[in-house]
């Protein structure tokens, strides 16, 4: 079962005080550790997949609650006090250049905890295809900057990852969990929450973008010249001089016809696919240099040409602005909020911290979970 989850947050630029740093790493090793002993590095990482119960912890340890670096500033200081050789738990990767040492700090660790060699593999491939997941095949207009993949030595896995969008400010926030994960590209969302609904966002890892998908691989697989042809038939759609006078959204009985279509394909790339022949729509993701752009290309050339459409909804499914209390637009989920709250209020009194943190942690928790906050995050 693929759990997973979407934040969004404004952006914020800057970094966070020393001293601020400093509190949160203190705090959330002395969280982080009773959880651990009381509910095990398992089920910790389970908490911290889960959208609700990290939005809780970041507020406790101090941080704003709807600033973008409740993300990145959070994640390090969990990466920062939890040791993997004394936990057997690790947080690899990080924000912007961290990221991309990722792979290297899974196969370290992956060392340290004796996993094989297929196992840190198989660590390597979640990682990666989670990031190509939010970044390519949901494309929801935020570019992945953060990424970071977390462990345990058992081999229980997850993914918080934050991409950014420079047109509206905002950044949002995509949580994973994996325990048993059947495929990275059929039906994936779960718990989605987000502060504002995107129009028009194609999201190839929909259920209802299964015939799509299908459609896709036969594309991708039949003579690159049939895919020259169908390409050439949307450039001279409506006789227009220009993809931008035509390509806009267009909506009919609730389904979206048409949206900017990419300016070219990487022919070369086609045909390296084509001679490589991929079994289903995982495998062509997998692959290096499938971008968001042939994603895109496939995905209209399947709708358009060949009547078998992806989905374009947003798979956002919770909002902190909208409505709530009376279920719209969706229901709270109140089990999941007090469960987080009674949690990290019992690690923080049991936590190896002095009285003034604890108090002000407290404190902080009580107005994450108060009716002027919940009117925003529900």
């Amino acid at each position: 079962m693929l759990k997973k989850g979407i934040t969004n947050l404004p952006l914020h630029y800057g970094k966070a005080p020393k001293w601020l740093f400093k509190r949160m790493v203190k705090l959330s090793k002395g969280i982080t550790e009773i959880i651990i002993h009381e509910y095990g590095k398992d089920e910790l990482l389970r908490r911290l997949s889960n959208p609700y119960w990290f939005q809780a912890l970041s507020c406790v340890l101090g941080y704003d609650w709807h600033s973008s670096g409740t993300t990145t500033v959070t994640c390090g200081a969990l990466k920062e006090a939890i040791d993997p050789q004394e936990y057997g738990f690790m947080i690899a990767g990080g924000k912007g250049n961290a990221s991309r040492r990722t792979i290297q700090q899974i196969e370290e660790t992956g060392e340290l905890y004796n996993f094989s060699t297929k196992k840190i593999d198989e660590l390597k491939y979640s990682s990666r295809m989670a990031a190509k997941v939010d970044n390519n095949v949901i494309q929801d207009g935020y570019k992945l900057y953060h990424h970071v993949f977390l462990f345990t030595e058992d081999g229980l896995w997850s993914v918080i990852q934050q991409g950014i969008n420079t047109e509206n400010n905002y950044a949002r926030r995509y949580h994973w969990l994996s325990e048993k994960v059947d495929s990275f590209v059929c039906g994936p969302n779960n718990s989605i929450i987000g502060i504002k609904h995107q129009e028009s966002v194609l999201d190839m890892a929909a259920k209802q973008s299964d015939s799509a998908r299908k459609t896709c691989i036969d594309i991708i697989n039949d003579n690159p010249i049939h895919l020259k042809t169908d390409w050439a038939m949307l450039k001279k759609h409506r006789n227009q001089r220009i993809l931008d006078d035509w390509m806009k959204l267009e909506k009919k009985n609730n389904s979206i016809i048409c949206q900017n279509l990419p300016r070219r394909i990487n022919w070369s790339k086609i045909r390296e696919i084509y001679d490589i022949q991929p079994r289903n729509y995982e495998e062509l993701i997998a692959m290096k240099g499938i971008g968001p752009n042939i994603v895109r290309a496939l995905a209209l050339i399947s709708d358009l040409i060949y009547g078998d459409k992806p989905s374009w909804q947003d798979p956002i499914k919770y909002s902190f602005t909208v409505g709530g209390k009376d279920g719209v637009p969706f229901p709270v989920d109140r089990k999941a909020m007090d469960e987080s709250t009674e949690i990290i209020k019992t690690s923080i009194e049991h936590a190896k911290i002095g009285n003034r943190d604890k108090i002000h942690a407290i404190k902080r928790l009580r107005e994450f979970i108060s009716p002027n906050f919940k009117k925003y995050y529900t």
